[in-house]
């Protein structure tokens, strides 16, 4: 049998498929899922490239959880969603900020989990065999076999290093799932990236937990740019024990320790139920409630690429 994973605190997210049902169509039924009441458009740069192909640290949003960060002269890219759909059904709500043809040589991959909006082999295929990959227990052998032979797979709290950068698995609150029958037996985190001119965390799909973000911050100080998810929240009673809220980012970030605050996972699938252009405004407001300096938080637009 293979191995099962849980959470540092020995949990899993219990939702199943009676749950998805109730939420697709119980809440449905019901009038309880909330739509949009005005279009909301996620703000889009064209970039092509140039920056990120510099031998400068930059860092480029992509879209949802996919980042294109330059750190000691190595180009890494994490949990690449490259293509116009999920699978061929989930389409993007805007384009990708940064075209393949237009990264250049990409050194480093990150995955943090298997899940399908963030362990997409069509893009990982795109990227090409060159690259090294780094990801979990468990999710090697979905690599090597989509023709990926290049693969590193971290264990909780194992790191190595790739390119020159100093990579770690950090603990992530979530869960896993390919199949129905896979269910839990690849493990899930986020990545800390330490190059020579600084240090990125990268926290996957995650919901709020003290000891993760705590054990987080105490294991690795001195974090930079933490990237942390801050969409796919409503309805709570479904999503908290899986994905983390704009609030509850801001907790998390604080416990971490890191400098700046850098948001992803929103805008780019509508996955949930929430009105695509609320989590940024939430986040703000829990900022400003945290009495945080506004140079601390980044919410990039789609593409926009910042210096490191």
């Amino acid at each position: 049998m293979p191995a099962r994973y849980t959470n540092l605190d020995g949990t899993t997210p219990d939702k199943g498929p009676l749950d998805m049902l109730k939420w697709q169509v119980g809440d449905r039924l019901l009038g309880k899922r909330r739509r949009p009441s005005a279009p909301f458009v996620t703000p889009v740069r064209e970039n092509d490239g140039a920056a990120v192909r510099e031998a400068a640290a930059s860092l480029t949003w992509v879209g949802h959880a996919t980042f294109a960060m330059r750190l000691g002269g190595k180009l890494v890219v994490t949990d690449p969603v490259l293509g116009d759909r999920i699978q061929g059904v989930i389409r993007r709500l805007s384009p990708p900020g940064l075209r393949r043809e237009d990264m250049g040589k990409v050194d480093v991959v990150t995955v943090s989990h298997d899940h399908y909006d963030h362990l997409d082999l069509p893009s990982l295929r795109r990227i090409g065999p060159e690259a090294t990959y780094v990801v979990p227990s468990g999710c090697a052998k979905l690599l090597r076999d989509a023709g990926l032979p290049k693969v590193v797979e971290l264990g909780r709290w194992e790191e190595a290093e790739v390119e020159g950068l100093r990579v770690r698995l950090v603990p992530a609150q979530h869960w896993c799932m390919r199949a129905p029958w896979d269910r839990n037996t690849r493990l899930w985190g986020g990545f800390v990236i330490e190059g020579p001119e600084g240090k990125a965390y990268h926290a996957g799909d995650t919901a709020f937990a003290d000891d993760v973000f705590s054990q987080i911050g105490e294991k690795e100080p001195g974090i930079d740019w933490a990237m942390v998810p801050i969409g796919a929240y409503d309805p709570e009673w479904f999503m908290k024990p899986q994905h983390i809220g704009p609030e509850d980012a801001v907790r998390a970030f604080e416990l971490t320790g890191a400098k700046t605050f850098v948001a992803m996972h929103w805008g780019t699938f509508r996955l949930t139920d929430e009105p695509t252009g609320e989590p940024p405004e939430r986040l703000r407001a829990a900022w400003d409630a945290a009495s945080l300096p506004t140079s601390r938080l980044w919410v990039v637009d789609v593409g926009e690429t910042r210096a490191l």
